[in-house]
């Protein structure tokens, strides 16, 4: 057993009862099921200088998010000319990144605190739920705003009939629906996995790769793995090709047109959407494609901690900073707030 002078043991471990100390048995294989139903998430307590830091870094991106969002949906339900499909996807995001940061940053601020967060077996589920149902939206709404950027650029004239408020809805729609049922599929396949003693998560959240690693080996378990990492792959790799596919007829688009003019436009147009999704996809591949025995937990913190509170901090900057549409609708709602002032 470990003593406390070891600097290799996380503070937060040394302060585990009993119950949940590792014990000298056999692999986990041989029965050593869990039978403790809490778990306890141990966030970046082998990080304890880093915490205070990490604390304000996430109320602050926390804050922006909430801010920057609600201002983004606030602009485009109030402004007429915000009233398109490109701002209709845009909102969808916006209430996407605001319910999931949302779903991480409570439980994640309270631990950076220093207090023990433990989670009840049932709620660390629904948690993954949630954070899973969000992301997986997130998903497919990068894909369907790409293909909305591909079909201005590529079709201007037919647009309006193409962009349809009905399709947009549909599509809208289709995104929630898509990453909901992959939330559920993936919780209820966990959810019928035995998990080993400890209940010790390695994480700030209740992440999939993380709690992968505290399945137990044998009975089949193989098979429900290779199921569960079908699922990853084709919630992340499928609209990744729809992107893929739509920027390359974006770029074919752009080096047909003759005008300076017009190329600067559509490049403008399809910059700021592209730079979310590489941040996004490129931290969501990585965690998740991954296959559980090479999952680096240490790695894997600061990655999720990238893509689940950063980058949605990040979003309304990226669609809004040179965005000439949205700083006249901010100008003209300000102006009318200053007017109704001076009326009374």
């Amino acid at each position: 057993m470990a003593l406390r002078g070891d600097p290799q043991v996380p503070t937060a471990f040394l302060r585990l009862p009993l119950a949940l100390m590792p014990q000298q048995h056999g692999p986990c294989c041989q029965g050593n099921h869990s039978t403790e139903e809490r778990f306890l998430l141990l966030g970046f307590s082998d990080w304890p200088s880093l915490q205070p830091v990490l604390f304000v870094l996430v109320l602050l991106c926390y804050l922006l998010t909430l801010t920057g969002n609600s201002a983004l949906v606030l602009l485009a339900v109030r402004e007429p000319r915000l009233h398109t499909p490109m701002y209709y996807f845009l909102c969808h995001l916006a209430l996407v990144d605001a319910g999931f940061t949302t779903s991480v940053v409570p439980p994640l601020l309270a631990n950076l605190r220093g207090r023990e967060w433990r989670l009840e077996r049932g709620g660390c589920l629904a948690q993954l739920c949630a954070s899973l149902a969000l992301g997986s939206a997130e998903c497919v709404l990068l894909a369907v705003m790409a293909l909305d950027r591909a079909a201005a650029v590529c079709r201007p004239l037919r647009y309006a009939g193409l962009a349809s408020p009905r399709l947009c809805h549909a599509l809208a729609g289709a995104a929630w629906l898509g990453g909901l049922t992959n939330s559920a599929a993936q919780t209820a396949l966990l959810a019928a996995r035995p998990l080993c003693a400890p209940g010790r998560v390695d994480h700030f959240i209740c992440e999939l790769p993380a709690l992968l690693q505290l399945a137990c080996d044998g009975g089949g378990q193989d098979s429900t793995e290779r199921q569960m990492f079908a699922a990853r792959v084709f919630i992340l790799l499928v609209p990744s090709a729809v992107i893929l596919a739509s920027y390359g007829g974006v770029a074919r688009a752009i080096w047909a047109m003759r005008t300076r003019g017009s190329r600067r436009k559509a490049m403008s147009t399809c910059g700021s959407h592209l730079t979310a999704v590489c941040l996004f996809y490129g931290s969501a591949i990585y965690t998740y494609l991954q296959p559980t025995h090479s999952y680096n937990q240490r790695r894997g913190k600061f990655i999720s901690l990238f893509y689940t509170v950063v980058t949605p901090a990040l979003n309304p900057l990226i669609y809004t900073l040179r965005n000439k549409e949205v700083k006249g609708a901010v100008r003209r709602l300000l102006g009318g707030v200053g007017r109704g002032q001076d009326a009374q």
